[in-house]
C-alpha cells in the first residue's frame, strides 16, 4: 500500500517531467505554443516515469548481471547536473552506435578536471553538456569496458534515463545503487511504478 505522501511526491516528480517534456517537444517544433498545456496533462495522466531496458555485457558487473538483466530506467527528458548526479548509473545513447544504448555509472560532470594516469596525457577539464561514464567492472581493460576511456566524453543530452531497478532473475533482483540524493528522488517513484512480475515476464533469460 502507497502512503499519500508518497502519492504527493510521485504526483510532484510526474508534474515536473511532464513539464520538462513538453517543454522539450516546444523547443524542437514538434508541438505549438498553444499546444503545451495539453502535452502536460496528458502526460500527466496517462504517462509513465519509467520503463524496461534489457541489458546484457560484463561491463557493469557484479551491480547488473553480465548473462542479461531487465532494468527499471527513470526517464530523464531533459539530463542536466540538476536531474542526473555524479554516482548515478545511467543509459545514454552509443557513441559509436546511433541505434544502440550502453548503460554505464556517471564519473564526472562539467567542470571536473580529468588527469590520466599515464603521464602522458595532458589534464582536461570537461566543458558544459560533456560528462565522463565508467564502467563498475573494475577487473576490465579500458577498451574492453567500452567507457569514456575508449570514447572520451559523452554530451548530457544523450543521457535518456536513470537505472534504479535490476532484474537478474525472477528470485534475484533489487534497487540500484545511485547517488544519495537519486535514490531519495526516484524512491517514490520505486513504489508507485515497480512491479516485479511484468520485470520477470519481459526478462530474456
Amino acid at each position: 500500500m502507497v502512503s499519500l505522501s508518497t502519492w504527493v511526491r510521485y504526483i510532484a516528480h510526474k508534474f515536473d517531467y511532464s513539464v520538462s517534456l513538453s517543454w522539450k517537444s516546444y523547443k524542437r517544433g514538434q508541438i505549438a505554443e498553444t499546444e503545451v498545456g495539453d502535452a502536460i496533462w496528458k502526460t500527466l495522466f496517462q504517462g509513465k516515469l519509467t520503463y524496461l531496458h534489457w541489458n546484457k555485457g560484463e561491463e557493469m558487473a557484479p551491480n547488473i548481471a553480465g548473462q542479461g538483466g531487465t532494468l527499471l530506467v527513470r526517464k530523464i527528458p531533459a539530463a542536466d547536473p540538476k536531474h542526473v548526479f555524479v554516482g548515478d548509473v545511467v543509459v545514454f545513447k552509443d557513441p559509436e552506435k546511433s541505434d544502440n544504448y550502453l548503460v554505464r555509472r556517471l564519473a564526472a560532470i562539467e567542470g571536473y578536471e580529468m588527469v590520466s594516469t599515464d603521464e602522458k596525457d595532458e589534464p582536461f577539464v570537461l566543458e558544459t553538456d560533456q560528462c565522463w561514464v565508467l564502467s563498475d567492472n573494475e577487473t576490465l581493460k579500458a577498451k574492453e569496458a567500452n567507457d569514456s576511456r575508449s570514447f572520451g566524453p559523452v554530451p548530457m543530452t544523450d543521457i535518456v534515463g536513470r537505472v534504479i531497478y535490476s532484474l537478474r532473475t525472477a528470485v534475484d533482483h533489487g534497487r540500484v545503487q545511485n547517488s544519495h540524493f537519486s535514490m531519495r528522488k526516484d524512491s517514490p517513484v520505486l513504489e508507485v511504478e515497480l512491479d516485479v512480475d511484468e520485470m520477470a515476464k519481459d526478462h530474456k533469460a
